[in-house]
C-alpha cells in the first residue's frame, strides 16, 4: 500500500505542479509568484487554472542581442 501511495505520488505532484513547471521552462518572469500561488492555492481548481493561465500568458524574459555594427568602407 505505501508503494502505491510513493508511485502515485510523483505523477500526481506533477501535475499539482505543472503551472509552476511551464514558467520554469519558459523562463517566465513571475516565476516565485507563480510558484507561491501554485503552493497555497494549486489545491483548488481555480487557484490551479488561474496559475496555468499566468504561466502560459507570462512575459518570457529575453535576453536582448544587438546586431554588429556595420562598417562602412571607403573607396
Amino acid at each position: 500500500m505505501h508503494l502505491l501511495f510513493a508511485l502515485l505520488l510523483i505523477p500526481f505532484g506533477a501535475i499539482h505542479f505543472l503551472p509552476t513547471i511551464i514558467a520554469a521552462l519558459r523562463r517566465g518572469r513571475s516565476l516565485v509568484g507563480i510558484f507561491l500561488l501554485n503552493l497555497f492555492l494549486g489545491w483548488t481548481v481555480i487557484g490551479w487554472i488561474i496559475a496555468l493561465i499566468w504561466a502560459l500568458t507570462n512575459e518570457r524574459e529575453y535576453m536582448y542581442m544587438y546586431p554588429p555594427q556595420q562598417t562602412y568602407r571607403r573607396y
